[in-house]
């Protein structure tokens, strides 16, 4: 008996299964399932690769299937013209183990990410938003670009670069899509959200918290790394997409001492509700039980093929 053939999507293949508003459904229903133990998603396992680079191993499973991604962060690739992540997704029938298909693990990654973060803009702000500041120009801010202008089409968006130059140019490479994009290198006062995406290693927003404004730090995923300035922190409500994860992930918050017991999580606030009328910060680190809900995102776009 000859075995199936598992398919392999590429990167174009994998967004295309994975269009945001299906994919915020997806992440949303995983949050609670991952809170009540429904979804098993270890910690990370991280292992060393030569000259500086590492592999990530990152499974989850739940009742319908089981993920694994495994991917390579290698630094070294900025001078070889390659990309410095690779990886893939693999996806497994929770019943039998049988292996489905692959999906490309950066492109997972990219989008989830972004995804968690429309989430947040919907969780954590008592209306649409109608001027969001992403801070940075690299990958990160590119996959946001493209979950706000599906989820927010018609959206102000001003993009904050280390220089007007590399500002003026990401948002010129994006003049096409859905979105009313200008480029700065400081953050105005007037906007409802500001999403940090760069992997500073000290804070790059550091204002005083302001109820109404919602900040949302995504770039910052080692302890030695902070977007947010510890000002910001202390007189906020913080919010995590992973408690378990961001006790040794979130630069921000461990550099500023947060009090851990007042940290609470996405799965809290979309059971529970947020005080809009208390300043908010929402910091994302990732782990794999978002990756098996892009898994499940995909799925369902596969059956109907």
């Amino acid at each position: 008996m000859s075995k199936p053939t598992i398919s392999v999507f590429n990167a174009e293949q994998t967004a295309e299964l994975l269009g945001f508003p299906s994919l915020l459904d997806a992440l949303a229903v995983a949050a609670g399932e991952y809170a009540n133990g429904a979804i098993q998603s270890p910690e990370r396992q991280v292992l060393p690769l030569p000259q500086g680079g590492v592999m990530l191993s990152m499974p989850a499973t739940a009742h319908d299937i089981g993920i694994h991604k495994l991917v390579n962060v290698v630094p070294g690739n900025r001078v070889r013209h390659l990309p410095t992540i690779n990886g893939i997704v693999s996806v497994y029938d929770g019943q039998t183990g049988r292996a489905l298909f692959v999906l490309d693990g950066p492109t997972v990654t990219a989008r989830r990410t972004a995804a968690v973060s429309m989430l947040g803009l919907k969780t954590f702000l008592p209306s649409a938003p109608e001027r969001v500041v992403l801070i940075g120009t690299g990958i990160q801010s590119a996959g946001h670009v493209m979950a706000l202008a599906a989820i927010f089409p018609g959206l102000h968006v001003v993009v904050v670069g280390s220089s007007r130059e590399k500002a003026l140019a990401f948002v010129d490479a994006r003049r096409h899509m859905p979105l009313e994009m200008l480029a700065a290198t400081a953050v105005p006062d007037d906007v409802d959200a500001v999403i940090t995406l760069t992997t500073s290693a000290t804070p790059v927003y550091t204002r005083t918290a302001k109820a109404g404004m919602l900040v949302i730090g995504v770039g910052a995923f080692k302890p030695e790394l902070a977007e947010i300035g510890a000002n910001t922190l202390r007189d906020s409500q913080i919010y995590v997409d992973d408690p378990a994860g961001a006790r040794h992930e979130a630069g921000d918050l461990i550099q500023a001492n947060v009090d851990w017991s007042g940290v609470q999580s996405l799965a809290d606030a979309l059971a529970g509700g947020v005080r809009y009328e208390e300043p908010i910060v929402f910091k994302t680190v990732g782990c794999a039980a978002w990756d098996l809900a892009s898994a499940r995102c995909a799925l369902r776009a596969i059956k109907p093929l």
